[in-house]
């Protein structure tokens, strides 16, 4: 069995005023459950006190686990991390700037016990400005849904609960977090989301702005690649490069009529018969691009295991007070059996690992 029932895990970047506050509110609503839980914290390379006040909360509250990078990941590696050292059951995200409630985890479990896999809160009633926060974001949900077929309200909302079941495949890499309930539907997991509360910050400023619309495009673009091409991209490429050579053949076919007819063009002056010549290489490129990503897939894919952060340190709260891991090994790499168990850690540690096929930590 696992350690925990439920991981709730927040990123962190330049909160130190929220912290403590989010942190209350977090205790309050977990301890009304009734379940056994760990709070992660990810410090992603936060420049002021954010980990001074993570490390005291580490020091006092057991349930506390804190995972710090050496530099700023960015969001997604963040929630890769935490999910990384996680062992709950059920896996909840959330933000640790005090504008989603952790009130609304309880409604979120609650529609979990449904038969959902994954629920994902609705910022309907949204407080942040218009023009650069709400109306990118409705645009990129719209967008994101028609191409992936995932039809949700609010992709940008980080509040969202996992079976873990169904984010055991996933690996994440650039900017892919928001993405996780795509990821999800594609092994199969049942999808749904509610509305849920969300409050007007407090302290601290934003870390998003409109420069990261066009990333969500791009990282459109890569998901769609990956969730219909992933395992053929020749299909991809082989489909234009077989409208290139039609392309072509109709170009160097209307090169040879005009030169059957008045006013008898020669095919080596029709500059449509050097375009047909460019489209054919341009072809044979794009069949060729194909092959290659064929190979480059199969023997590539998923077959390095690479995380995509490194770490300073992590920082977990047990009962005889927190405890440092090595810096150089994760969880799930440090407690891989008795024998390579580290001296610093205590010998009822609540963990073991099965590591042979990457599974996420806290299976026995």
């Amino acid at each position: 069995m696992r350690a925990t029932d439920l991981s709730l895990i927040l990123p962190v970047h330049n909160e130190e005023e929220n912290i403590p506050l989010v942190h209350q509110q977090i205790k309050q609503a977990l301890d009304a459950l009734g379940q056994t839980y760990e709070i992660i914290y990810v410090d992603d390379g936060s420049t002021d006190a954010s980990y001074q006040r993570l490390a005291e909360l580490v020091a006092e509250d057991p349930t506390v686990a804190v995972i710090r990078f050496r530099r700023n990941y960015g969001q997604t590696a963040a929630i890769s991390a935490g999910l990384d050292y996680s062992r709950g059951d059920i896996i909840v995200l959330m933000d640790a700037d005090l504008q989603n409630d952790p009130a609304d985890i309880s409604h979120l479990l609650e529609k979990l016990d449904e038969g959902y896999d994954v629920v994902s809160g609705w910022r309907n009633k949204r407080r942040d400005t218009y023009l650069t926060r709400k109306l990118p974001s409705l645009l990129a949900n719209k967008l994101i849904s028609r191409v992936t077929g995932v039809r949700l309200h609010d992709y940008g909302c980080t509040l969202k609960a996992y079976r873990r079941e169904v984010l055991e495949p996933v690996r994440l890499y650039g900017e892919m977090h928001r993405f996780l309930p795509v990821y999800a539907f594609w092994s199969g997991a049942r999808i749904t989301e509610i509305r849920v509360n969300h409050r007007a910050r407090r302290y601290g400023k934003s870390k998003y702005g409109l420069s990261r619309t066009l990333r969500v495009v791009m990282d459109l673009v890569t998901v769609k690649f990956l969730g219909s091409y992933s395992t053929k991209p020749l299909y991809m490429f082989g489909r234009a490069g077989l409208l290139l050579c039609l392309a072509s053949f109709l170009s160097v076919g209307a090169a040879v009529v005009q030169s059957l007819l008045p006013p008898y063009v020669k095919i080596h002056n029709n500059p449509l018969a050097s375009l047909g010549a460019v489209l054919i290489v341009l072809a044979m490129q794009f069949i060729m691009l194909g092959l290659l990503a064929e190979i480059q897939m199969r023997t590539y894919y998923e077959s390095q295991g690479k995380p995509t952060y490194t770490l300073r340190s992590v920082v977990i709260g047990t009962a005889n007070g927190p405890v440092t891991l090595p810096r150089r090994q994760r969880r799930r790499s440090a407690l891989r059996d008795d024998a390579d168990q580290p001296a610093d850690l205590p010998a009822d540690f609540p963990m073991t690992l099965d590591s042979v096929n990457h599974v996420r930590p806290g299976l026995e």
